[in-house]
């Protein structure tokens, strides 16, 4: 049975079914893909137990393992590689206040990482609670990724740093030339106590068509999928550090989460 609005036009009803078929079908194939990462083959089991730098519950500098990123009966673990440092070509401003508006702009966080950590800060507990593990890996010292999470604000996110290890680079998390790149992985913990590769954002690495934007993790950024809602869709605006420098007039880029 359809519905609705006050006031519609005809044309606006018949164009709106016309994209609710749409949706629906959009609808069926989400959840067949969903399905479909659900029944992957096991992936590959991690070449070693990778010890990261953390912040322990104390405040102190620490380490600690792949393998205890996972708390105890829960199986999955959802690692996003943060580009901090940012790539070298990405020349939007930094933070205007605390330690890393010290950096050189290369040395600081990617904009647009930082965006989609925000998105996620307050989804974590959430997260959390239905059994998952998530982590943000970047490849800064801790300590400096510590302090700029700190003014952030962020107190959910568990933040490791990679800058002791090969775990990016095996991931593809950073190319051969020390560049960070932003990948999702997904990793699982069998009965055995093997951790397998589950599923990677893969989807960064393929081809786009004019005008598209990578999507690699577009089902999980809130930002730009309620912008994907608005008449005026995603502005064509490069994401920023600090809200007021958000310009909807903004040149055109490729964003890099």
């Amino acid at each position: 049975m359809g519905i609705s609005f006050p006031n519609e036009s005809p044309e606006y009803r018949a164009a709106r079914n016309k994209l609710l078929q749409r949706e629906v079908a959009l609808r069926r194939e989400m959840e067949a893909v969903a399905a479909e990462i659900r029944a992957l083959p096991p992936g590959g089991a991690v070449p070693e137990d990778y010890e990261f730098d953390h912040i322990d519950t104390n405040g102190a500098p620490g380490k600690v393992r792949l393998s205890e990123l996972f708390r105890p009966s829960t199986d999955a673990l959802i690692l996003y590689h943060y580009m901090f440092p940012r790539h070298r070509s990405d020349r939007r401003r930094g933070p205007s206040s605390g330690p890393a508006a010290e950096l050189p702009i290369e040395e600081g966080p990617c904009p647009s990482c930082t965006a989609l950590l925000d998105n996620w800060e307050g989804a974590v507990p959430h997260v959390v609670g239905l059994g998952a593990n998530v982590a943000a890996v970047a490849k800064a010292p801790i300590e400096r990724v510590a302090a700029f999470a700190a003014l952030r604000g962020w107190r959910n996110l568990k933040l490791l740093s990679a800058a002791n290890n090969t775990f990016k680079r095996d991931y593809h998390g950073e190319d051969e030339e020390g560049q960070q790149a932003p990948m999702l992985t997904v990793f699982h913990k069998g009965a055995d106590g093997v951790v397998r590769l589950s599923w990677a954002s893969e989807l960064l690495f393929s081809p786009t068509e004019p005008g598209q934007d990578p999507r690699h993790v577009g089902t999980v950024e809130p930002m730009w999928t309620l912008l994907d809602l608005t008449p005026g869709g995603r502005p064509d605006a490069y994401e920023q550090i600090e809200d007021e420098y958000y310009k909807t007039e903004a040149p055109a880029n490729s964003r890099a989460e």
